[in-house]
C-alpha cells in the first residue's frame, strides 16, 4: 500500500453485507499510506519505548462503553507481548503520546482508521475507533445485541488491527491475520466469530491475543532487538 496520508472514507453503497465490507474495508489504510513509519526514533537494536494515550469516550461517540478503554489497552499489551523485548508502551499525556487512540464520533463511514502524527520530531499515529456495531450491518448488529462478548470481540479486534497499523504493519491477504484487509472478501461474520469462540468471559480477551503466527513474525521483524 502506498503511504500518502490520504484519509479514506467508506462509501456505503447498500445495506447489509455491502455496508459492512465498505466500513471495515477502510480499517487502517491511512497509517500505511501516510509514510508515518514506525513510531519513535530509536536506533537499530534499541528498545522502542512508545508513549500512548487512550481517550475517554465522549457522549457523541455512539456505542462507546467505559470498558472499551480496557479493550484498547489489552490490544496494546497483546502487541507488546508478542513483539518480544524490543517494544514497550508507557502511558503518557495526550500531548506527548506517540500513539493516541480516540473513540470516533458519528458522521464518517469508517469503523477504524489510523492517521500519521509528528510529535516533537518523532513519528506517531492517531487511531480512531468507532465502537458502534450497529453500523456494521443488520446481521452483526442483531448478533451483538444478544451477545456482549461478540460486541467486545469486534471492538477489541478493531483496536488490535488499527494499532498494528500505528506500529508500522500493512494489510495482508491472509484471512488468518489480524492485519487482513476485508476488501479481499471472505466471511466477515466467521472472522469475528472465530475469535469469539476462543473466549468464555470478558477477562479472556486479555490473554487471547487474536494474532496469527504471521502477525507475530512481522511485528518481531520490526521491533526485534
Amino acid at each position: 500500500m502506498k503511504r500518502d496520508g490520504i484519509r479514506i472514507t467508506a462509501v456505503v453503497a447498500s445495506l447489509g453485507l455491502v455496508l459492512l465490507l465498505l466500513a471495515l474495508g477502510t480499517i487502517g489504510r491511512s497509517a500505511r499510506q501516510s509514510g508515518a513509519g514506525t513510531p519513535g526514533s530509536g536506533t537499530p537494536g534499541s528498545k522502542s519505548i512508545i508513549p500512548y494515550f487512550i481517550s475517554e469516550g465522549s457522549k457523541r461517540a455512539v456505542g462507546y462503553r467505559p470498558g472499551d478503554r480496557e479493550l484498547a489497552l489489552w490490544a496494546l499489551q497483546a502487541w507488546q507481548r508478542n513483539a518480544g523485548e524490543g517494544l514497550q508502551f508507557e502511558a503518557a499525556s495526550e500531548s506527548t503520546a506517540l500513539i493516541r487512540l480516540y473513540w470516533a464520533e458519528p458522521g464518517g463511514g469508517e469503523y477504524g482508521e489510523t492517521q500519521p502524527l509528528l510529535v516533537n520530531g518523532k513519528r506517531g499515529a492517531a487511531v480512531f475507533i468507532r465502537p458502534d456495531t450497529e453500523s456494521l450491518g443488520r446481521d452483526i448488529a442483531l448478533r451483538t445485541r444478544e451477545d456482549d462478548l461478540l460486541r467486545e470481540s469486534i471492538v477489541y479486534l478493531t483496536c488490535l488491527h488499527e494499532l498494528g497499523h500505528a506500529l508500522g504493519l500493512e494489510h495482508t491477504q491472509s484471512f488468518a491475520d489480524i492485519m487482513y484487509f476485508f476488501g479481499y472478501g471472505g466471511d466477515i461474520s466467521a472472522y469475528f466469530g472465530r475469535y469469539r469462540a476462543q473466549i468464555h468471559s470478558r477477562v479472556d480477551i486479555a490473554s487471547a491475543s487474536g494474532l496469527s503466527d504471521a502477525d507475530v513474525k512481522r511485528i518481531r521483524a520490526i521491533y526485534s532487538r
